[in-house]
């Protein structure tokens, strides 16, 4: 079993390229089979749920073909219309191909799906948009069955702005009949980049980005080129282990603007902030401040995928800090661990306080999900002494080289095989 090594006490300095955007590669690549046809996506990050979704793709009939960070994708064979249950139990993004089946095919037969175990992440929603664009779902035992001779447009009133739930009903709606509107959309950066690859396919969606998206359907799409946008969630877990340890880091090929709650907690924790066309410049202070409340929520509130990795950052800070997770209920599980390192954390349902202490001890710890698996790294990296963290195949499923990346800005850290 793998597991990463770490001896704390090491600045996180240096320069780094920010990778793609894992949240918008992988419904992007789910995407590609509506075009029936070749699309080339660049800036696609090497990690294991791009792996994932490549083999489900090539189960389906589709061809990929990878060079480095690029990825060609030829859906001109699409046979299938079912993905396995070992896939869908290995991640939770293979939801995605839903909607993009039902779009190219006419039916998909799904499980539910697996990954992280942060919370209750019911796909009600997706469900309930798909029926609205006329497909025939049935629900039996785990297996999702769904078929539709035709989809045609319609009004959708989402009653929470699920990004998954949204992105679905942007491919399925895309190739349906008539004009499609979604109301009440999740805003996330990544949905705008998914509307950017289709539309260079041919179709003809508005409004990404903003509360209320507009599809006009085509029923022919074609290939295409795209790039996909920087990570915000990994540009923001690096300047969290920025801030943890007091170092600087120049960060290329960001998106500032997708990033604007991250940054300005940063700068109310004392860290310095510049920004210049798609460069971050970070400075850490010697000792961190206690920012006002995080509270999590839909963009362009504070990410839930990074509650983890500054909750972590904030356990060395000066004074008290308060954390209140509004998306995920469990996400809060990773703080106990972090306790058994000596940090002061209470969790009452929602909400997380945390009293600074004057260090961390390392130990051997245990990650159980993505986000908190990085946060235990970060943690490691603030401690005095050793800790080993196991479960790393959590955090490599979103993070590209993450402890290669890592020693190369100064830390001490190396993967092993125990």
């Amino acid at each position: 079993m793998e597991s990463y090594h770490i001896r704390g006490g090491n600045r996180i300095s240096g320069e780094y390229n920010v990778k793609g955007a894992k949240n918008a590669a992988l419904p992007i690549l789910a995407a590609t089979i509506l075009s029936g046809a070749e699309c080339q996506l660049s800036n696609i990050p090497q990690i294991t749920d791009v792996c994932s979704m490549k083999k489900i793709l090539n189960e389906l009939g589709c061809k990929t073909d990878t060079s480095d960070e690029t990825i060609i994708v030829d859906s001109r064979e699409l046979v299938a219309d079912t993905i396995s249950l070992k896939r869908m139990r290995e991640m939770r993004s293979s939801v995605f191909l839903l909607g993009a089946l039902l779009g190219r095919c006419g039916s998909a037969v799904i499980s539910q799906p697996g990954g992280c175990n942060i919370g209750s992440r019911p796909i009600d929603l997706h469900l309930y948009a798909l029926r609205r664009l006329g497909a025939e779902i049935i629900e039996k035992d785990d297996v999702i069955i769904c078929k539709a001779s035709k989809l045609r447009g319609a009004v959708i009133d989402f009653s929470f702005p699920s990004v998954g739930a949204t992105e679905n009903a942007i491919m399925a709606a895309t190739t349906a009949e008539g004009h499609t509107v979604l109301n009440n959309c999740a805003m996330e950066p990544e949905i705008g980049d998914l509307q950017d690859f289709l539309n260079a396919c041919g179709a003809d969606i508005k409004g990404a980005g903003t509360k209320t998206i507009y599809i006009n359907g085509c029923s022919v799409l074609h290939g295409g080129n795209h790039q996909i946008i920087p990570d915000r969630i990994e540009c923001g877990t690096y300047l969290a282990a920025a801030a943890a340890t007091g170092g600087e880091l120049i960060l290329h090929h960001a998106q500032s603007r997708h990033l604007k709650s991250i940054l300005e907690k940063l700068i109310e924790t004392g860290c310095e902030v510049g920004v210049k066309r798609d460069k971050i410049y970070f400075k850490a202070p010697a000792k961190l401040k206690a920012p006002s409340k995080i509270i999590t929520g839909p963009y362009p509130e504070f990410p839930t995928d990074l509650q983890s990795p500054f909750l972590s950052m904030l356990t060395l800070a000066e004074g008290s800090s308060y954390v209140d997770e509004t998306i995920f209920e469990n996400r809060f599980a990773f703080t106990e661990e972090l306790k058994r390192m000596g940090a002061d954390i209470s969790v009452e349902e929602n909400h997380a306080f945390i009293n600074g202490v004057k260090e961390l001890k390392g130990c051997r710890l245990s990650a159980t999900d993505l986000r908190g698996g990085a946060s235990l790294v970060i943690a490691g990296l603030m401690a005095q002494g050793k800790t080993v963290i196991e479960g790393i195949e959590h955090i490599e499923r979103g993070y590209a080289d993450f402890s290669q990346t890592l020693r190369s800005l100064g830390a001490d850290i190396r993967k092993t095989n125990d």
